[in-house]
């Protein structure tokens, strides 16, 4: 009896073991799963940013255009400058990122899409502006750099979903929550986000 009762203990000893076994290789192979997507998030995250600055960029070259022509509202070309002076000052960091950044970051971003519009609305009025070479030139970066943000808003959904499913879905979210990774915002479509800005008309 004696040595069946070790047998038993030793026979016990070797399944925790094994249990120990499986649940660490099961945690780190998880837990590098989630680092691998959560990086994958930061870099589409940091390609948004860049095509956002991108546009940001464009704005000193339209500034000085504009001015070119004295009689143009000045208004309209201050609120663009405003905009754009608010939506460079928001920075996100991607590891930390809340609904409540993600929405800050959308709103400034959407001023700044709605200050340009009503600026190249009102160019309209303005043949000679609106021939311009400089200004030309912008419209043409400034639809390429509108569909590059459309690309990269939707990259960025895509892997933010590839994420969030994975550190939800059971057991995973027992992991996720014991290692604190969380849940990555969206972009939210916007009205008239499906559309592609037309480019400049002759």
């Amino acid at each position: 009896m004696k040595n069946k009762g070790c047998l038993s203990a030793g026979t016990i000893g070797i399944a925790l073991l094994i249990i120990v076994a499986v649940l660490f290789f099961w945690g780190k192979s998880g837990y590098n799963n989630f680092v691998t997507k959560e990086q994958t998030v930061n870099t589409k995250w940091s390609n948004v940013e860049t095509v956002y600055q991108k546009r940001a960029n464009l704005i000193p070259n339209l500034e000085r255009t504009v001015k070119s022509y004295s009689k143009f509202e000045q208004e309209t070309l201050t609120k663009v400058v405003e905009a754009r002076s608010k939506a460079t000052s928001i920075n996100i960091d991607p590891t930390n990122m809340t609904e409540a950044d993600m929405a800050k970051f959308q709103a400034a971003q959407g001023e700044l899409s709605g200050s340009l519009s009503r600026l190249m609305a009102v160019v309209e009025s303005y043949p000679n502006l609106k021939a311009d070479q400089q200004y030309i030139n912008f419209q043409r970066e400034y639809t390429a750099i509108e569909n590059s943000i459309r690309s990269e808003t939707v990259y960025y959904n895509e892997s933010a979903q590839d994420y969030n499913t994975s550190i939800k879905t059971f057991p995973n979210n027992i992991l996720a929550n014991f290692t604190n990774f969380k849940e990555k915002p969206y972009f939210k479509a916007e009205a008239g986000a499906q559309k592609a800005p037309d480019a400049f008309k002759e």
